[in-house]
C-alpha cells in the first residue's frame, strides 16, 4: 500500500508544505518536509505506546496498535520518499521502482549497497540511477533481496519498538515517540544521501507555486490515504 500512493497525494502534500513558506527553495521545502515527518510519527509513535497506561486495555489490542503504528510509518516514510523524487525533477510512478526507492531508503547503508551492486552502477546518489536508467526485470532482483532485508532487519528492529511500546507508566510512550523519531531521521539522511543537493529551482510542474489558500493550523500533517 506505501508504494500505492497515488500522485495526487504527493503533489497535495508538497503545496501544502509551499503554502507556508511561499518563498522558500526546494531545500528549505525538504528540510520542512523532514521535520513534519519526524513530528508526525513522533505523535502516532507516543500515541500508541500511551495505550499500555490506559485503563482497560489489554496487551494484545495493545499491541495490535503498536503494530498498526509501525506498519503506518512506512506509509509515511513513502510519503516523504516520493515527495522528495518530486522536488527533485523524477517523479517515480513504476511501482517497482518505487518499492526500489522506499526499501532501499529505509535499509540506509545496506539498502544502498544493495541496489548499487545489484544494478552494477555506483555513484554517490543512487536514486536518480533506479529512476532511469536500471530496467524493470534487474529491479525486481533487486526488490526480492530487499524485501527479505527489511523483513529480517528493519522488521526486527521496529519489532523490539513494539514491545517497547508496551512499557507502562508513560514510559512506553516515550519510547514510542522517541524511536519513531530516530527511525525518521535515519530515513532523512538516508534519502537525502540518494536524492542528493536539493535543486536549486523547482521542476517545471512545481515552479508555478503553491495556491493562494490559507494552510489548516498546525505543522503536523494529516495521515495520508494510500490510494
Amino acid at each position: 500500500k506505501a508504494v500505492k500512493l497515488s500522485r495526487p497525494v504527493l503533489l497535495k502534500h508538497i503545496e501544502q508544505t509551499r503554502r507556508r513558506r511561499p518563498a522558500a527553495s526546494p531545500e528549505e521545502i525538504i528540510d520542512a518536509l523532514g521535520r513534519r515527518f519526524t513530528a508526525t510519527v513522533s505523535g502516532t509513535g507516543a500515541a500508541a505506546g500511551a495505550t499500555a497506561a490506559a485503563p482497560g486495555v489489554g496487551t494484545g489490542v495493545s499491541l495490535a496498535l503498536a503494530a498498526g503504528d509501525a506498519v503506518g510509518f512506512t506509509g509515511i516514510a513513502a510519503l516523504y520518499v516520493f515527495s522528495l523524487a518530486e522536488i527533485h525533477g523524477i517523479p517515480v510512478q513504476d511501482l517497482e521502482r518505487r518499492r526500489t526507492l522506499l526499501l532501499g531508503v529505509m535499509l540506509g547503508d545496506a539498502g544502498a549497497n544493495t541496489v548499487q551492486q545489484m544494478a552494477t552502477r555506483t555513484g554517490p546518489h543512487w536514486a536518480r540511477i533506479i529512476v532511469s536508467k536500471v530496467p524493470v526485470t534487474t529491479l525486481r532482483q533487486i526488490n526480492r533481496v530487499l524485501g527479505k532485508n527489511f523483513v529480517t532487519k528493519y522488521g526486527t528492529k521496529q519489532g523490539i519498538l513494539v514491545l517497547g511500546k508496551q512499557v507502562p507508566f508513560g514510559i512506553g510512550a516515550a519510547i514510542g515517540g522517541a524511536g519513531n523519531a530516530m527511525f525518521a531521521q535515519l530515513t532523512i539522511r538516508s534519502a537525502l544521501r540518494a536524492f542528493g543537493p536539493a535543486p536549486e529551482t523547482w521542476p517545471p510542474h512545481l515552479s508555478d507555486g503553491p495556491p493562494d489558500e490559507e494552510p489548516p493550523e498546525g505543522g503536523v500533517l494529516e495521515p495520508a490515504p494510500l490510494g
